[in-house]
């Protein structure tokens, strides 16, 4: 499947509550946000930081197929992965398409390190960051904590 990255400028979460209509799949994406996905909650809640910037990844068609975020972290040249998402039917193989071009998102943000935590059951998605060269910084609470440093950050 071919896929490609579009940055959410507009802030616009409607596609994103077609993509989240599972309350499982919203559970594991953000456990602390309401069921059904709320726009404005999420706007003024999980992405309502100014320097919050999210992407959504499109389909050959031009269709969302899923969605991240990239917050800062400890400062601007940290960007810490968020609400990582990739609907059913493009998952199979999208772990290195989605790694490249969270890489790609953070350094066209000036990043120098991406952080990120991935819940240990989610073997997929812990093999891709750990594939695409991410750091295991520590195991907490069902968390694998993981780091990438970017060389030079801009690309």
């Amino acid at each position: 499947m071919s896929l490609t990255i579009r940055r959410n400028r507009e802030r616009d979460l409607e596609p994103l509550s077609r993509l989240l209509t599972d309350e499982g799949e919203l559970t594991l994406v953000n456990p602390n946000a309401g069921f059904p996905f709320d726009p404005l909650e999420w706007n003024e809640k999980w992405l309502g930081d100014l320097h919050d910037e999210s992407f959504y990844i499109l389909d050959a068609a031009g269709n969302e197929v899923g969605f991240f975020a990239l917050r800062v972290g400890a400062g601007p040249e940290i960007r810490h992965l968020t609400y990582v998402f990739v609907a059913e039917e493009a998952r199979g193989g999208a772990g290195a398409v989605m790694a490249d071009f969270v890489e790609t998102a953070a350094r066209d943000l000036g990043a120098l390190t991406i952080t990120l935590k991935c819940e240990l059951d989610n073997a997929p998605a812990l093999n891709a960051y750990l594939s695409a060269g991410y750091e295991e910084l520590s195991r907490r609470d069902g968390m694998a904590t993981m780091r990438l440093d970017l060389d030079g950050g801009l690309a």
